[in-house]
């Protein structure tokens, strides 16, 4: 009976060390869990994903901009009326002067006409703006006759614009908001011409 003990003993033992280092396992997995280590591995593994992701931001950035301009401005008003080629018609709804030097410009372009309207010409002839601009309204100017100055659009140190870009053609029939932003004039001009390639001269005055 000594010899069959030891000898089940002999057999059972490893079994026994399976058991307890499979445990042992389940444990370790259990105490990553327990201790919250899978959440710096998962915080980590979104940070790469930012860049990734960083296109689509500076897109909903600039969509950010268009509405941000647009705040606040009477879609109804009608300070000014441009004719343009093929049927086009630019309304301007508002020109603002703003405390940090600069005027807006805020309007809305549509087609009555009966074709689609190309709108690549509204970047202007600029090379490098046009290059960093196309299909937007960085092609517009301000004049102050009074103080004979011509005023062209804001753009960074890319010549990126201030001003509505990436405007797809224009069905028959549509309608799209622009909004375009220059240096202030002389706080004593109220008065500016606005022109926009393509559409004809209007005068616009400045409020605020």
């Amino acid at each position: 009976m000594s010899f069959r003990r030891a000898t089940t003993k002999r057999r059972f033992a490893p079994a026994v060390a399976a058991v307890a280092a499979l445990a042992l396992a389940l444990t370790g997995c259990g105490d990553d869990g327990g201790d919250g280590a899978a959440e710096p591995r998962s915080e980590r593994s979104a940070e790469p994903s930012a860049p990734a992701g960083s296109p689509s931001s500076e897109d909903k950035g600039e969509q950010q901009m268009d509405t941000a301009a647009a705040a606040n401005v009477d879609p109804n008003a009608k300070l000014a009326e441009a004719r343009g080629l093929d049927g086009l018609t630019l309304v301007v709804n508002q020109v603002k002067r703003d405390s940090g030097g600069f005027v807006t410009v805020q309007g809305v372009i549509k087609n009555e006409g009966t074709q689609s309207a190309n709108t690549t010409a509204w970047a202007g002839s600029e090379t490098a703006l046009l290059a960093a601009n196309p299909n937007s309204v960085a092609g517009a100017t301000l004049v102050d006759k009074v103080g004979k100055k011509r005023y062209y659009i804001l753009r960074d140190t890319e010549n990126r614009c201030l001003c509505t870009t990436g405007i797809p053609p224009l069905m028959a029939g549509k309608s799209t908001s622009v909004f375009m932003q220059f240096p202030a004039p002389p706080a004593g001009t109220t008065e500016v011409d606005f022109t926009l390639p393509t559409f004809a001269t209007t005068s616009l005055k400045i409020s605020g």
